[in-house]
């Protein structure tokens, strides 16, 4: 034991040792951001709230479409005033009765026409040709003719009443006789130009 030492020289060292401790102890917390986080724990928390996004305002709404034009009734028909125009008088007249009847109209007599019917003779006309097509297929048949007489007994007009089932031949027949001359019809002695009948048969001989 040394007699130089005093007897607290080891509480003064345990001291300065101390003090060492702290501030190396600051020094590290100030370097290593220590203190920082220290003061942000002591912080309290902070207080959030959810705050509803405003609403934007509705649409002007369309103006409303406008009141539908009436039309002006009609004005109401008045009908006009009758209006009444009263018959003059009569005069007095002076019928004359009497009981006598008057006599019947004679009946008109009536005038008979002598008609005589035109004569058609194709005997004395010449023989119409037949067809060769008519004459390859053997068509036959009789065909029934209707010819206008004039009154110079040339035919005017004439047609095919009845066919012989051959249209080649019905026409043959037509154009042929209607270049015939025939006796006209007459009205009390007198041609006048009427309608006559004539049958021609088709045979092959």
């Amino acid at each position: 034991m040394s007699y130089l030492d005093p007897p607290d020289s080891g509480r003064r060292f345990t001291g300065i040792a101390v003090v060492l401790v702290f501030h190396a102890f600051l020094i590290y917390a100030l370097v290593t951001g220590l203190a920082r986080k220290v003061v942000e724990v002591i912080v309290p928390p902070l207080e959030t709230k959810i705050v509803e996004e405003a609403k934007a305002p509705p649409p002007d709404k369309p103006p409303p479409p406008p009141p539908p034009k009436l039309a002006a009734p009609p004005p109401p028909f008045i009908p006009p005033p009758e209006v009444r125009v009263e018959a003059p008088p009569m005069a007095n007249t002076i019928t004359a009765v009497s009981d006598v009847k008057p006599a019947s109209e004679a009946p008109v007599p009536q005038v008979q026409h002598a008609r005589t019917a035109p004569v058609v003779n194709a005997s004395g006309c010449a023989k119409p040709e037949y067809p060769p097509a008519s004459l390859r297929a053997n068509e036959t048949g009789l065909v029934v003719l209707s010819f206008l007489i004039g009154v110079d007994g040339n035919v005017l007009d004439s047609k095919v009443l009845r066919s012989s089932g051959s249209r080649r031949l019905d026409e043959a027949a037509r154009k042929a006789l209607g270049l015939c001359h025939f006796r006209p019809g007459t009205v009390d002695g007198k041609p006048e130009q009427s309608w006559a009948r004539i049958e021609y048969e088709w045979k092959i001989e």
